[in-house]
């Protein structure tokens, strides 16, 4: 009787981290549905909701991390569309994050979203700038000395690298190669896993495919943008820069 119980606990305890990791495989996929199809409302009602859940005492790590996630897209969004909203939205991200690294500071994936939002939020407050990109670049080699083949740690060193370089530097070809590494080892991984956050393929392709396309590498640049296209057939990013390289 005891082993039975036993294995009826152990399957209720399987079906609740089965239930759990399909619950975030959604809100990943509805955050970059919506931020991909550039739609800033529904990602603001995301944030509402998932920001409730945490107030209500569900402020568990991977709750906080979508939010987290959530208020990243939103910022960027909303740093195009709505520029006020943008900073305070990074600054929700980064103190979303702060309780999952007091947890377990060698979280990769929290080191590295809150890198991300520390160095938007920088561009939102100029005062504080050089604190926040500290900050942001702190994070980011944390994350990357944890987990340096993590092609979304690489994806962002790679787009930090090529904001601060010209093309044809050392340092340009250095971010460009990592770039192209991060895209090749997105290949690699799973975009729809839903116990590990799964953004940046599309993005890596899309980034990859445009420095391809400023370098002159026509054929090279449409390859990596329709593969961001065929992860993410909405991505309205990806849309127009393919529809401009066709043009070309």
């Amino acid at each position: 009787m005891r082993s039975v119980r036993g294995l009826g606990t152990v399957l209720l305890l399987l079906l609740a981290a089965t239930l759990g990791a399909q619950e975030g495989g959604d809100l990943q996929a509805q955050i970059l549905y919506a931020y991909q199809t550039e739609d800033l409302g529904e990602l603001g009602n995301l944030a509402q909701r998932l920001g409730n859940q945490v107030k209500a005492g569900g402020a568990d790590a991977a709750l906080r991390y979508h939010l987290a996630h959530a208020d990243y897209r939103f910022g960027l969004l909303a740093s195009r569309q709505r520029r006020k909203a943008a900073g305070p939205a990074f600054a929700d991200c980064v103190d979303q994050l702060k309780p999952v690294l007091d947890q377990d500071a060698k979280s990769v994936e929290a080191l590295l979203l809150q890198s991300a939002c520390y160095r938007e939020l920088a561009k939102e407050r100029h005062l504080e700038a050089v604190l926040l990109r500290t900050r942001a670049d702190e994070r980011l080699k944390s994350a990357f000395e944890l987990a340096p083949r993590n092609p979304r740690v690489l994806y962002l060193v790679a787009m930090n690298g090529l904001a601060g370089s010209k093309p044809n530097s050392a340092d340009g070809q250095r971010a460009f190669a990592t770039l192209l590494q991060a895209a090749q080892l997105f290949e690699q991984s799973s975009a729809t896993r839903a116990d590990v956050p799964g953004w940046g393929h599309a993005e890596a392709y899309l980034a990859l495919g445009t420095q391809l396309a400023a370098r002159g590498d026509v054929l090279g640049a449409r390859n990596w943008i329709e593969k961001s296209l065929i992860v993410a057939p909405d991505y309205k990013a990806a849309q127009k820069q393919l529809g401009m390289l066709v043009q070309r």
